[in-house]
């Protein structure tokens, strides 16, 4: 006769097995998030790479046209169109979805880089990939990996006069990759949500109003608001909690720098490489402008004609700042 297992048995190995469930699930989220940030470090360093070519080809420039071509949606869903279609309504915002699912600027730089890295997979973080952040319906990646606008300027030239108000967002370092003071220091590219680029500081010419200057967003307190959770009393009224939509790989942020290495660095490094806006000398301390992508300018603090980071500002290399 076959002896069965009593109750209590049965509960004390129920038990056991709950016990290392509890001591295994949470080391096999660990090792997924680590296998997710090893290939997001990948991907970001190929597209960084692919930025340093497009230079290459193109004169050591960086790239910031501005264009409307026919079924070049990166969200292939929108790459119906027969061909000799007008792609204008793709391209100015009037068809929906898809409004801008044609137009080649910085809100769709990652075709700037297309033709040098071959696969679009690689602009979606694998973090991102299933978030509500990473497509939005106008044919766009919100977020993943975000350019870094002071260093590339852009353009809204497409459809629009070039003597049109700010047309030319010109780079405040020139727009090539020799103009960088120290290029292993400067980022181009760094892991995000909610926005396709880093966004910059605009500063208007009084003298032509087609031209505006975007320097970089050098503001400690902005970068406070944009990695750790609202509702408390540091700057931009934040918590001492690191927002983990943001920052999702353990309080490290991937960057690729413009002489092509990527690497991640800490939350706290990267806030303590960027100075404060008092020390920039900025007009605002810039708490706003995160989740919503906004065309690459924090809209709120526009200076006034002429303004410039604070010849005192001293060096800070990661922002190109020298």
């Amino acid at each position: 006769m076959k002896k069965a297992f009593t109750l209590i048995e049965l509960l004390v190995v129920i038990a056991i097995i709950a016990i290392l469930a509890a001591i295994l699930f949470p080391v096999f989220a660990q090792a997924k998030l680590a296998a997710k940030k090893t290939q997001s470090i990948s991907s970001q360093k190929q597209i960084g790479l692919g930025l340093l070519m497009y230079t290459g080809d193109y004169d050591d420039t960086y790239p910031r046209n501005d264009d409307c071509q026919l079924n070049s949606a990166l969200n292939s869903k929108f790459n119906t169109l027969a061909a000799g279609s007008d792609p204008s309504s793709y391209c100015n915002g009037s068809a929906n979805p898809g409004g801008y699912a044609f137009r080649v600027n910085h809100y769709g730089w990652q075709k700037w880089v297309l033709p040098y890295i071959k696969s679009v997979n690689l602009f979606i973080d694998p973090v991102q990939k299933e978030d509500a952040y990473s497509w939005n319906t106008l044919g766009e990646l919100n977020g993943g990996y975000q350019l870094n606008l002071a260093l590339t300027g852009a353009l809204n030239s497409w459809n629009r006069a070039l003597t049109s108000s700010f047309t030319f967002r010109d780079p405040f370092l020139g727009g090539t990759t020799t103009a960088v003071p120290s290029p292993a220091d400067a980022f181009i590219l760094m892991s995000g949500p909610y926005n396709p680029v880093v966004p910059a500081y605009s500063s208007g010419n009084a003298s032509d109003t087609s031209h505006t200057t975007y320097y970089p967003l050098a503001i400690r307190e902005h970068w406070y608001g944009y990695f750790y959770k609202s509702g408390g009393t540091g700057p931009c009224s934040t918590t001492t909690t690191i927002d983990p939509t943001v920052v999702p790989y353990g309080n490290q942020v991937p960057l690729s720098y413009t002489d092509g290495h990527t690497k991640t660095i800490a939350v706290g490094d990267f806030l303590g490489k960027t100075p404060t806006a008092a020390t920039y000398g900025a007009a605002s301390t810039a708490c706003t402008g995160y989740a919503t992508p906004n065309g690459g300018v924090v809209s709120s603090v526009n200076p006034a004609n002429g303004w410039a980071p604070s010849s005192t500002v001293g060096s800070w290399p990661m922002w190109g700042l020298n």
